[in-house]
């Protein structure tokens, strides 16, 4: 049974091509699992044990990202907002997607368990 995962939100307002989403949610895992690695050691260690649990849910748009991810931060849970370079389909700058964790379960359940998945 898994105990810890890792959220990733994506905005559905930017319609993105499944390519672009695809490397922003890299991006956003490979992010935050360093964040979590540094701040939230035994949490990284135990969800890499776990086989490191993803999962991908929307958004409408960048003001809800922002208000989970406040949340995220008052809750203690390791998240990163990936902002896009503006090479490709994208304004530079523009905020793509927040990922949280890893973390427990039942804290990332506190912000994204109402999201729809992706």
């Amino acid at each position: 049974m898994f105990r810890y995962k890792q959220v990733i939100v994506a905005r559905a307002d930017l319609n993105m091509s499944a390519g672009k989403l695809a490397v922003q949610v890299a991006h956003g895992a490979i992010a935050a699992a360093e964040r979590a690695r540094r701040e939230k050691r035994d949490w990284f260690d135990a969800w890499f044990r776990e086989g490191q649990k993803k999962v991908v849910v929307e958004v409408a748009g960048d003001e809800e990202l922002h208000g989970l991810r406040k949340q995220a931060v008052e809750l203690g849970i390791p998240s990163e907002l990936i902002q896009d370079a503006g090479l490709t389909e994208l304004p530079p700058g523009t905020t793509t997607v927040l990922a949280l964790g890893p973390a427990p379960n039942e804290l990332i359940d506190k912000v994204t368990r109402e999201l729809p998945l992706l």
